[in-house]
């Protein structure tokens, strides 16, 4: 299904807590985003809390009892909890192996030391795709930032020419691939099969990397010539490489949780028959608490291990990963919470019933309305969780592959235009040592390069698929 069908959607749309028009609903909608955005921006208020006030404001406004407002916020956040948390803290576990065992550093040194200087730029997208694919994106820009200074300043590179790629990497990554904490909730919210997001995710992510990486960095670095700040150039972590795992057993531990689950998703095409002992062994394999369970496990003997980790170390370090991801989980939770305030509330069935008779593709509306969100709030999870929830009704009668490209859409749109209100932003503007213009000309320009060109390959695929 490409386009909208309104009609036959409207009978899967959950009861709303009001019954609000569309007008007190659209202005609910905005207040309760707006009241988001000046808490995070202006007050400096934690997302967490802001979430929640926002959720509040936005029940209030709608017109709904305060009591079922906060029934809406609580079921929403324990829900997408339940559904993400143990992935989330799973990835975080594995990620943490990987760049506390030295593992992150062997791939990126192996890499580096076959690259000549023509195709830095391409093995830096590269690198930054695979560290950045078990990893959240703060932790791979934490990562990653001391390669891209050290590369810049000992290869003489603009610091544009080689950060821009491996940024693109990560935040392509970020916004479609699994494991990471928005793509897993949009798949949960519309009900997708994660193996065929998957494998569509990694179709749409290479090119989109390529252009808004290497390529655009050529520009990038025409438009802001700078050079790595040496206040921000840190020691090398790991330094010693008999104390890292090997390069190509680093590579196929990463890759382990994505070969189970593009496993399960070939077994579903091809034999397509949920009884069948084969497949049913593989949905095991393949579904992603195990898949990342086994990453984890077996990270602990070829990551941990290979670098004289005892077992004390490893313990601490699986510890130490937690803590960490406290924040996120909230983040995750509340925007959970917002997002089911939204649907409960009507909105959903508002955006239903206004789109009636738009010739408009399905696709292209979940992207306009993750866009709206990002903008709106800064935060590329919350545009993710909120538009999944919003545009779910969409996929009663899609195909398997269209429900995935659905998810994808979101993802390509949550990415768009980071600016003041994303905490990537200041994190990047810092590294990098750029002013406010510097960074709106290569970051906030490089996000949105990845959001259209995203949702031009997804557009292109519900073509063919």
């Amino acid at each position: 299904m490409t386009h909208l069908s309104v009609e036959m959607l409207a009978a899967d749309a959950a009861e709303p807590i009001t019954s609000a028009g569309h007008a007190q609903l659209g202005i609910a909608v905005l207040a309760g985003i707006a009241v988001i955005v000046v808490l995070i921006t202006k007050f400096k208020l934690h997302a967490f809390l802001s979430l929640i006030i926002g959720s509040l404001v936005l029940g209030a406004a709608a017109g709904a009892p305060l009591d079922k407002a906060i029934a809406s916020f609580s079921t929403g956040l324990g829900s997408t909890v339940a559904g993400t948390g143990v992935l989330i803290a799973l990835g975080a576990i594995l990620g943490k192996l990987l760049a506390d065992s030295g593992g992150a550093d062997e791939i990126v040194d192996t890499i580096l030391a076959k690259a000549n200087r023509r195709s830095m730029p391409w093995a830096m997208v590269l690198i930054a795709c695979v560290v950045g694919l078990p990893i959240f994106f703060e932790v791979g820009i934490v990562l990653l930032i001391p390669v891209v200074l050290l590369v810049a300043k000992r290869g003489n590179f603009s610091l544009m020419r080689i950060g821009i790629p491996a940024l693109a990497g990560l935040s392509v990554m970020h916004g479609l691939i699994p494991p990471h904490p928005g793509p897993l909730v949009a798949i949960d919210a519309v009900g997708a099969n994660l193996g065929i997001t998957l494998a569509l995710g990694v179709v749409v992510a290479i090119p989109t990397a390529i252009i808004a990486g290497p390529l655009f960095s050529r520009y990038a670095a025409r438009w802001v010539d700078i050079r790595p700040p040496e206040n921000m150039i840190p020691e090398r972590a790991s330094a010693e490489p008999a104390k890292r795992p090997r390069f190509g057993v680093t590579v196929a531990t990463v890759l382990l949780p994505v070969v189970m689950m593009l496993a399960k998703a070939l077994v579903d095409i091809v034999i397509d028959n949920p009884e069948h002992s084969v497949q049913r062994v593989f949905d095991v394999i393949g579904s992603p608490m195990i898949a990342l369970l086994a990453g984890v496990v077996v990270a602990m003997f070829t990551l941990g291990r290979a670098a004289g980790f005892t077992k004390g170390r490893i313990a601490t370090t699986v510890e130490s990963s937690l803590g960490p991801i406290a924040g996120v989980l909230l983040i995750v939770g509340a925007g959970g919470g917002f997002k089911q305030t939204l649907v409960d509330a009507g909105v959903g069935q508002m955006i239903l019933d206004i789109s009636k008779g738009w010739n408009i593709s399905a696709l292209l509306l979940a992207w306009l309305i993750a866009v709206a969100i990002r903008l709106a709030t800064g935060s590329a999870t919350v545009a993710t969780i909120s538009a999944a929830g919003l545009v779910a009704p969409l996929a009663a009668d899609m195909s398997s592959t269209h429900v995935a490209l659905l998810v994808l859409a979101i993802g390509t749109g949550s990415l768009f235009f980071s600016h003041v209100n994303d905490a990537g932003f200041w994190m990047v503007k810092e590294y990098f040592g750029m002013n406010v213009g510097q960074t709106i000309k290569t970051w906030s320009v490089m996000e949105t390069l990845i959001s259209v060109v995203g949702i031009a390959c997804v557009l292109l695929l519900s073509l063919v698929v």
